[in-house]
């Protein structure tokens, strides 16, 4: 199983960006997804998730600005992100689990799975 990261980049403050993250691989089943952001010199946060249900959760930065979903298969996560501000500088990273997959004939149950980031960069 893996996680890819993309749509990163760099854009002046006020402005937009989609980050996609694709999962691939025998999944049997993912619980959860969500978005994480990391900027150098400070923890990784929860950015939004999502529940295999629907339900969604983000932190209070975000509320009202970024959007989180995922595609009709279920397996390609996004996050649209409006009004950007310089804050949000920071690598953003796809994570999913709980997550069971097959890896040959095996099941796997799996906490979580992390993608490899993509970095967002917003100017003032």
């Amino acid at each position: 199983v893996q996680l890819q990261a993309s749509g990163g980049g760099l854009v002046q403050a006020g402005g937009s960006l989609r980050l996609s993250c694709v999962v691939s691989g025998k999944i049997v089943f993912i619980d959860a997804t969500a978005w994480y952001r990391q900027a150098p010199g400070k923890q990784r946060e929860l950015v939004a998730g999502i529940a295999s249900g629907g339900t969604t959760n983000y932190a209070d930065s975000v509320k009202g600005r970024f959007t989180i979903s995922r595609g009709n298969d279920k397996n390609t996560l996004y996050l649209q992100m409006n009004s950007l501000k310089p804050e949000d500088t920071a690598v953003y990273y796809c994570n999913a689990g709980p997550i069971n997959y097959y890896s040959g004939s095996e099941m796997v149950a799996a906490r979580d799975i992390w993608g490899q980031g993509t970095q967002v960069t917003v100017s003032s």
